[in-house]
């Protein structure tokens, strides 16, 4: 008798766990939904103008942009590349093409414009520039560095 006891707690533990299991991940599954259907009402508002990423410090990483959609003023967390140009902006992507040749000094290239993110006022073509680095020749030839290891 006490082996069908002691099995039949060990049951009831086990439908427990599953049962906790399942209420947390349906709580999780309900949390994504709300969070999607927030952003599903901020689009369907209609025209929502966006403004400038604008770093927390210094001219790039982690900050924030403002949206008003409506009445209602949100702000949105984003990211400013540390690598990207700031003369036509990160909300600008642009397709470039190859680099020039080198003419007095600098090379350019120009990009047109691929995607404007979050109604950005970007340019439809653009031209950047570069200095020319002077290829210097590696040497050739170089000796090579002995082995490790046992020599027999």
């Amino acid at each position: 008798m006490k082996l069908r006891t002691s099995s039949t707690a060990t049951r009831m533990r086990g439908v427990f766990s599953v049962t906790i299991m399942l209420l947390v991940a349906l709580t999780i599954a309900v949390e994504a939904a709300k969070t999607k259907e927030k952003a599903k009402e901020l689009k369907a508002e209609g025209e929502c103008s966006y403004g400038r990423c604008v770093p927390n410090s210094g001219d790039c990483g982690l900050g924030v942009r403002e949206a008003i959609c409506k009445e209602q003023t949100k702000n949105f967390k984003c990211k400013v590349p540390c690598n990207w140009k700031k003369d036509f902006g990160a909300d600008c992507k642009y397709k470039f093409g190859r680099w020039g040749e080198c003419e007095a000094g600098t090379r350019s290239r120009s990009g047109v414009l691929r995607k404007a993110l979050f109604n950005a006022d970007c340019q439809e073509t653009i031209k950047v520039n570069k200095p020319c680095i002077p290829k210097t020749p590696k040497p050739k030839g170089g000796e090579k560095k002995a082995k490790k290891g046992k020599e027999n």
